[in-house]
């Protein structure tokens, strides 16, 4: 196992970036937590994240720091959480100083949205030779802060280079299992919030459990073809970075992408419900970018094309579930 003597830089101070943070650091690395200025004054000052983790105090081991520089210093791990339609800039920003044998990862959950790559893709065209990696999986930040049992994916294709982030991660209620599918377990990630958002939609507008684990079943499928696609393999969409996250996403309130679903069911607008719930809801770009990329590649997935329908045409969920059901009947599997 991995000896706390690495110093690992992460990026992004948001419910997230601060869970893994505050894991690492109890697990004895030294931990250095880049965002913005303010933000950064704020974990400083206050011992803790007010606004996403309240009352889960910072170890000492972590050091919030707003200067990108420093934070990568010496690092033997960058591990970037932002949100996706920033993690370009990010890591274009972080290139020039990043240190020649640190390793690269994520915990973002997205496509690019400039482009629809893969941000494995992303990252290699910005940082080509690096090891990298991901992170992904059924978590919620507050859970994962209060020291709850959870488990996820790191998946690499360099082996070596997965096992030591499973090794950093590890601990006795964090468990990290490692894979080489970086291609399915980001599409999993990524494809479960627009799921997510479906069954928030399908729960406010009454359907109950049948329609939601049918939308469920259904979503994964389309998940698999999107999946199988762009490199993905088969049996990673029945792990955790596949059925795992999607169950988790779609039946707790805590998933941001499922109330969004519940609030545009209750009437509220994509702007009104995005201000209500207050942090990043990336179900809504990725919707747009999944959708692409299946008439990109001719991939049913009649869910998506719906969701996407509500989101940026207006239409009603009523008429979306209709349309659904009108479908010509057809086989269970391709």
């Amino acid at each position: 196992m991995t000896q706390p003597t690495d110093a690992i830089a992460v990026l992004g101070p948001g419910s997230w970036g601060t869970a893994l943070a505050v894991l690492l650091a109890r697990n004895g690395f030294d931990v250095r937590l880049w965002g913005p200025a303010d933000q950064v004054a704020e974990l400083a000052r206050d011992g803790e994240n007010r606004h996403f983790l309240p009352g889960i105090p910072l170890p000492s081991r972590l050091r919030p720091e707003p200067d990108l520089g420093l934070a990568l210093e010496g690092a033997d791990e960058m591990l970037i959480v932002v949100p996706s339609h920033a993690f370009r800039s990010v890591t274009e920003s972080a290139t020039g100083l990043i240190p020649a044998n640190c390793s690269v990862s994520w915990a973002t959950k997205g496509f690019d949205p400039q482009t629809g790559m893969l941000l494995s893709q992303v990252a290699a065209e910005l940082m080509p030779g690096r090891p990298l990696g991901v992170l992904s999986g059924p978590t919620f930040a507050a859970e994962v802060a209060r020291e709850l049992p959870t488990a996820i994916t790191v998946a690499s294709s360099d082996d070596a280079h997965a096992r030591r982030l499973a090794d950093y991660l590890h601990s006795e209620t964090f468990r990290a299992y490692t894979s080489q599918d970086l291609a399915g377990v980001q599409v999993g990630g990524a494809t479960k919030n627009v799921m997510a958002i479906a069954a928030g939609i399908s729960d406010g507008l009454g359907f109950g459990a049948n329609a939601r684990i049918a939308l469920m079943t259904r979503g994964l499928a389309e998940i698999r073809r999107l999946g199988l696609v762009l490199g993905g393999q088969a049996e990673t969409f029945m792990g955790l970075a596949g059925l795992g996250d999607l169950a988790l996403t779609c039946t707790d309130n805590q998933s941001r992408n499922r109330r969004m679903g519940l609030a545009l069911a209750g009437g509220q607008t994509v702007d009104e419900a995005r201000a209500e719930i207050g942090q990043a809801v990336e179900g809504i770009n990725t919707t747009r970018e999944v959708r692409q990329l299946a008439l990109r590649h001719g991939i049913d997935m009649p869910i998506t094309r719906e969701v996407h329908r509500i989101l940026y045409e207006g239409l009603d969920p009523h008429q979306a579930v209709r349309d659904l059901l009108r479908r010509e009947q057809k086989a269970e599997f391709d």
